[in-house]
């Protein structure tokens, strides 16, 4: 196993020291799944939810998400994202959202932290929004799903 960079040789917390790092094109791909009721589901795809569109606000919050990470993560640094996507896609189950995150940037460190922090806020964003009509909602499966570029290079997670 790698050594624990966020933490010196006392093994106190720090950030770590990107300076002499390379800049070098990095994207990270995350997921999460927000179950709900079936009911729930067909009142977002149906356009009635009295708070309107949902999924286009889950889908800003992702984005606003990702550019504020360092803001939510202590120790992260603060990047300079490209490109911020947010993907929700009702379930084929007819019970769930999917949200699917992809964070690029070129520069000295990953985007991984971004692309999980925007898959979890959506996700978050969803429940506050149908709350109301469904408090049993459940916010599950968030990970990375791949990494790209850095001196560690292409990393894809195994299938669940």
């Amino acid at each position: 196993m790698s050594k624990l960079t966020h933490l010196d040789d006392k093994g106190e917390a720090r950030m770590v020291d990107v300076t002499e790092k390379a800049v070098t094109e990095r994207e990270a791909r995350a997921e999460a799944t927000i179950r709900m009721a079936p009911e729930t589901l067909n009142m977002i795809v149906d356009g009635e939810h009295p708070k309107g569109d949902v999924l286009a606000v889950a889908r800003i919050a992702g984005i606003m998400a990702a550019k504020r990470t360092h803001e939510l993560i202590p120790l992260c640094h603060s990047l300079n994202l490209t490109s911020v996507k947010v993907e929700l896609t009702p379930g084929d189950d007819g019970a769930s959202v999917h949200i699917l995150t992809r964070c690029k940037l070129s520069g000295q460190t990953g985007v991984e932290m971004e692309a999980l922090t925007a898959a979890s806020v959506a996700a978050l964003t969803l429940y506050d929004m149908c709350k109301a009509v469904d408090r049993g909602m459940e916010i599950g499966a968030v990970r990375l799903l791949e990494k790209k570029g850095g001196r560690s290079g292409h990393w894809v997670a195994n299938s669940p």
